[in-house]
């Protein structure tokens, strides 16, 4: 069996995801996607025409992200028109699947040169905007009786409450990931992968990632108030449905602490990214020279009304899938869409902290939705490089509750 090679990896800054405010904010999400599908090619020398296919993952597939973000951004890329292009959905695991798709894909034999990854530009989706439903069920009210899904900060919180995990553990986690985050970038970890990206005019938009404040303390972390109390209590329909009301019809009676807010949540930002994948095969026979194989991937779905909670039963079901344990991954990347996520695998699997988002998190950094889980596996390959270390295991939550799942060791 061919294995699944991958050769490199690239990704833009995260900018800050408001218009008017955020150095990517004005792009079409296409010249986004194009100028990182770019510089993989020009970096890793392959001929376009050579790449069966690019697989890409995107959350809001609406408006000017719709219509097969994939293949459009791959033609804008000048990318030879044999080279096909295919645009998934697993929420916030997106970009993490579309490459997990990839890796089977060459690991089958049905293709030998992928291009894997996604895009978000969640400055063109602000929250409760009319381009979308507010409702992770998309109003579908026979689901919503089987389960009830809420807002995801609401979520984060329920699983806080009824796992025992206060504020003060969640404001150290989200403190933790800024100062990490601060480290990196100050000693440029992240330059490796890092793409600046311009207009069409050829102007400098952004260089560095926008979203980091080393600025922050545990000081000013406890001063921020809780940001999903009132989310919990506002109406999402005519109806006057709230997210409340959909955390009770599963938790009847449950009185929610509410600890997460601004500063322990993940940053809203625009980014994009990509990683260059080859069978062994095809790699050898091209002077393709890989940086890592993919030995093992995996999705796990749990709770949908927790929703948050699958990262931990994914982390076991892909270790087991390879034959490993704990000890034997070097590094963790589990992406912070809330703190509460990151705390709760640490205390269920007993992880060494030391080896989780050693360079930050989301928290710090932002999570550019479709984009996030092909960042995170750059970063972890970076990562590995630069401490001279051999496995790394990527994971996140998604909506709807589950949690996908790789590992990737050194080659």
């Amino acid at each position: 069996m061919n294995e699944a090679w991958i050769i490199d990896a690239c990704r833009s800054p995260r900018g800050i995801g408001k218009q008017g405010k955020g150095g990517l904010a004005g792009l079409h999400p296409q010249h986004l996607s194009a100028a990182i599908l770019t510089a993989l090619a020009a970096r890793s020398g392959v001929d376009s025409a050579e790449i069966d296919d690019v697989i890409w993952g995107t959350n809001s597939q609406i408006g000017l992200q719709s219509g097969d973000l994939g293949r459009l951004s791959a033609l804008a890329a000048g990318y030879a028109p044999t080279c096909g292009g295919i645009t998934i959905n697993r929420f916030c695991g997106s970009g993490l699947s579309a490459v997990n798709f990839a890796a089977a894909s060459i690991r089958a034999g049905f293709e030998q040169l992928l291009v894997a990854g996604g895009t978000e530009m969640m400055s063109l989706f602000p929250s409760f905007s009319k381009s979308q439903s507010p409702f992770v069920d998309r109003g579908n009210l026979e689901l919503r009786a089987l389960h009830p899904m809420t807002h995801q900060g609401v979520a984060a919180d329920v699983i806080a409450t009824l796992d025992g995990i206060g504020r003060d553990s969640l404001d150290q986690l989200a403190f933790i990931s800024q100062q990490r985050a601060a480290v990196a970038i100050q000693n440029r970890y992240f330059d490796q992968s890092l793409v600046s990206i311009y207009n069409a005019e050829g102007e400098l938009l952004l260089a560095r990632d926008e979203n980091p404040r080393p600025q922050t303390s545990r000081e000013s972390l406890a001063q921020l108030d809780p940001a999903f109390a009132a989310m919990a209590d506002h109406p999402m329909d005519e109806s006057g449905t709230t997210a409340r009301c959909l955390v009770q019809q599963r938790y009847p009676g449950l009185e929610m602490n509410f600890v997460h807010h601004a500063g322990n949540s993940s940053g809203v930002v625009d980014g994009s990214a990509a990683l260059l994948l080859a069978a062994s095969d095809f790699a050898r026979a091209h002077g393709l020279t890989p940086r890592a194989r993919v030995i093992a991937a995996a999705n796990a779905g749990d709770n949908p009304s927790l929703m948050l909670t699958a990262p931990g039963p994914a982390i076991e079901k892909v270790l087991a899938q390879a034959g490993l344990c704990v000890a034997d991954i070097d590094l963790f990347e589990i992406n912070e869409a809330f703190a509460v996520v990151v705390e709760k695998c640490v205390r269920d699997l007993e992880l060494d902290y030391n080896k989780v988002n050693v360079n930050g998190g989301a928290i710090a950094l932002g999570h550019p939705i479709g984009a996030t889980g092909a960042m995170l596996i750059g970063t972890v390959l970076d990562e590995l490089e630069r401490r001279g270390l051999h496995r790394g295991l990527v994971t996140m939550c998604t909506a709807a509750g589950m949690a996908p799942a790789i590992i990737i060791e050194r080659i």
